[in-house]
């Protein structure tokens, strides 16, 4: 039985944190062991909010794990070729996903649980989850604080071009758990 029981898919509480900004912007959600690290890439993005327009990595062990890209200028792990079960086999086990070279939106994953896989359930699925993620090349943390207080502000000089901008609104405090799963439900379906 113990023989089996090591071969068997287990089920990862991840909780994501994005780093640098207060209060914090946070997902907690279940995934298999047995998926890809690109494939917890396009689960992140879509627990998120990124809209997956720029290159990403993982950091764990001294390795790098991302997409093979001679632009790049280091070497890498493929992210198509390692699955989570070959890194991450404890609790409290912690991990760093970096988004978007250039804003840099550094995250720390921290495995919270592993599970006994319940087939009666679908993963990936999102749990819980506080604060509405950044929108896509707003500048990083600091853009991101500067887009803040100019949406806040009626008086402030880039008011209406930031408003503009986003399409309207913003809401840095909206969190939709039912539309994350809806979405993390649509890409497990394509």
């Amino acid at each position: 039985m113990l023989f089996i029981d090591i071969f068997m898919t287990k089920i990862l509480q991840l909780k994501i944190r994005l780093n640098g900004i207060r209060p914090p912007i946070w997902r907690r959600f279940l995934v298999e062991d047995s998926i890809t690290f690109e494939e917890l890439h396009e689960i992140i993005q879509n627990v998120m909010g990124w809209e997956n327009y720029h290159m990403y990595e993982f950091k764990l062990y001294g390795l790098r794990i991302s997409e093979p890209d001679e632009e790049l200028g280091f070497e890498v792990v493929d992210s198509k070729e390692v699955k989570l079960s070959e890194f991450l086999k404890a609790e409290k086990q912690m991990f760093y996903y970096i988004y978007d070279f250039g804003d840099r939106w550094e995250h720390t994953i921290t495995v919270e649980k592993i599970l006994e896989k319940d087939n009666s359930k679908k993963y990936p699925v999102c749990i819980a989850g506080k604060r509405a993620c950044p929108p896509e090349d707003c500048g990083g943390v600091y853009g991101y604080e500067e887009f803040l207080e100019a949406i806040k502000d009626p008086k402030h000089e880039e008011h209406e071009s930031m408003l503009e901008w986003i399409g309207g609104e913003f809401d840095p405090e909206e969190f939709n758990l039912e539309e994350v799963n809806k979405l993390l439900l649509w890409m497990v379906r394509k």
